[in-house]
């Protein structure tokens, strides 16, 4: 079945790699087309009205249901879709299904916001610098690092078998950039490694766009 190239309103982020790594797992044809969030893009008429909430990314299928185009926002919500459409890395049946999304939510419940803030908190100077800040999003950090330590513990990839949970939660692990020590999570580095090694992983993460 021919499928027609996706649009990717895409930034180099977290989450807009989650997608790309996707795109590049299940070898889906793409378009990236670039939403500088430095430049203020997001908040433009034009990506509003496919990304209300002005973040990215966003998706446009040309062949959406009954054939018709639709967009999709939130990046969870379009691994999703992604995941259902192409029957790709998201499984069919209840019981895996549901440990696929109790991973995929923790990653959009927990680890995004709590590493976003803890960057941001640990990237702020001089009398910006808030000790209480940093100390908190650090450390709430290393506790989610050792939720899914202990997870990995058991399981090669995050949910059992490799899924869009993966994808979603490994652009996020930035351990330098949040004073983590993954000395302290060995199998959480361990998994770290898997998926670096994948092609697909490595093409997602190095996709970029001029500025």
């Amino acid at each position: 079945m021919r499928v027609k190239p996706y649009d990717l309103y895409f930034w180099p982020t977290p989450n807009g790699r989650k997608i790309t790594i996707f795109m590049e797992e299940a070898q889906l044809p793409y378009n990236v087309i670039p939403v500088n969030i430095r430049k203020g893009d997001q908040h433009k008429p034009d990506y509003l009205r496919i990304s209300p909430n002005n973040k990215m990314p966003a998706l446009v299928d040309y062949d959406g249901p009954a054939g018709e185009k639709l967009s999709v926002f939130e990046s969870g919500a379009i691994l999703q879709y992604l995941g259902r459409k192409h029957g790709a890395f998201y499984p069919i049946t209840s019981r895996p299904r549901v440990a696929v999304d109790q991973w995929l939510h923790f990653q959009m419940a927990s680890i995004g916001p709590y590493s976003g803030q803890a960057y941001h908190f640990r990237d702020l100077k001089g009398k910006a610098a808030k000790p209480y800040g940093v100390k908190r999003f650090t450390d709430e950090v290393a506790r989610l690092y050792k939720v899914m330590d202990k997870q990995l513990g058991k399981h090669d990839f995050i949910a059992g078998e490799y899924s869009i949970a993966d994808m979603a939660i490994y652009p996020w692990i930035m351990p330098e950039r949040l004073g983590q020590d993954m000395t302290q999570f060995p199998h959480l580095e361990k998994w770290m490694e898997r998926m670096a090694a994948r092609p697909a992983v490595e093409r997602g993460m190095s996709v970029i766009v001029e500025s």
